[in-house]
């Protein structure tokens, strides 16, 4: 699987971005679909996922704040990101992992293809 995010760019806090991660090779059936950032420590940090049934899955720090959602048809996942403020300044990487565990999807090390990551840049 190949992963392609696009999206990111500068905007002030209050704004909003829409990434976008187009997957290419392989089917995404069966695949679970996340969005990470980098973390304080050896892992990335989660975001959001969306498994095959549609099931959206957030992290804390962004939960009101951000939707994932995906077109099947297109293979391609986006994060729509609202209410953006100084913090949600990263690099954000869309991944990809075979089955949906619970326990894994907010883990970067489960996943098994990555995007080359969109930067996010939220001036205050």
């Amino acid at each position: 699987v190949q992963l392609q995010a696009s999206g990111g760019g500068l905007v002030q806090a209050g704004g909003s971005l829409r990434l976008s991660c187009a997957a290419s090779g392989r089917s995404l059936h069966n695949y679970v679909m996340g969005w990470f950032r980098p973390g304080p420590g050896k892992e990335r940090e989660f975001v959001a996922a969306i498994n095959w049934s549609g099931d959206t899955y957030y992290g804390d720090s962004v939960k009101g704040r951000f939707t994932i959602s995906r077109d099947i048809a297109k293979d391609t996942v986006y994060l729509q990101m609202n209410n953006l403020n100084p913090e949600d300044t990263a690099v954000y990487y869309c991944a990809a992992k075979f089955g949906d565990i619970e326990s894994s999807r907010d883990r970067s090390i489960a996943y098994d293809y990555w995007g080359q990551g969109t930067k996010v840049t939220v001036s205050s």
